[in-house]
């Protein structure tokens, strides 16, 4: 699905405010980057991120489930695992390698053209924090919805239910922008606008279809 074609196609409102996920579209993650530098072996370290810490059970944490909890809970299950366990609940921030290419640069264009900015994140609390302590591209948002804080979780409607009256916006004026395609038709079903995110350079350009962002000068057309 492109959201560009669907922009187009769609007749789409005016975008009031534009609203971001954060995983994958502005930061990179990878829980395996973690535990490759606690686990040698390798089949025992694909055991591990398929059956042990998987992003399925990461997405309880990211629901409200308290971390002391689940780490007790795998632990009992999966004994002789506790190294590369606790590395979860300490190292977390290890699992972020770096940005997503091109995609802070979007953002701070849009805070520059006076865009309001907001996120919804499925992200558990104490990561969060630590996380966010650690960015200051987040200053530009005027808001962020983290699914910890709230003890829901995308793609749960109440999750847009609840940004939407906390963001102050109608959902048909707002454009949401996530990597994951449950999230995206969630969204949609709610009258969001949506953009499915894939990389930064589709994300210009749908932005630009949309007048959110100045279209680029050709190279070599350099009048001065």
């Amino acid at each position: 699905m492109s959201a560009v074609a669907d922009f187009a196609g769609g007749g789409a409102l005016q975008v009031d405010a534009v609203v971001f996920d954060v995983g994958r579209v502005l930061v990179q993650w990878d829980m395996r980057r973690l535990f490759a530098r606690v686990i040698d072996d390798p089949a025992h370290l694909d055991w591990f991120c398929s059956t042990v810490i998987t992003e399925e059970w990461h997405a309880r944490h990211d629901a409200g489930e308290e971390l002391a909890d689940l780490v007790a809970e795998r632990k009992a299950l999966y004994p002789g695992n506790d190294l590369a366990i606790d590395a979860y609940a300490t190292r977390f921030l290890e699992t972020i390698p770096g940005n997503v290419p091109g995609s802070h640069e979007i953002v701070r264009e849009l805070a520059a053209r006076g865009t309001p900015l907001f996120a919804i994140t499925n992200f558990a609390t104490p990561f969060w924090r630590e996380y966010r302590a650690s960015e200051s591209l987040f200053d530009l948002f005027g808001d962020i919805v983290v699914s910890g804080d709230e003890k829901l979780a995308k793609p749960d409607p109440a999750i847009f239910d609840l940004a939407a009256r906390r963001f102050g916006h109608a959902p048909q004026r707002m454009l949401f922008i996530d990597d994951n395609a449950a999230n995206i038709t969630s969204a949609a079903k709610l009258g969001w606008q949506v953009h499915h995110f894939a990389d930064a350079q589709g994300l210009r350009a749908d932005l630009t279809a949309r007048g959110l962002l100045a279209v680029e000068a050709p190279a070599g057309n350099d009048v001065s």
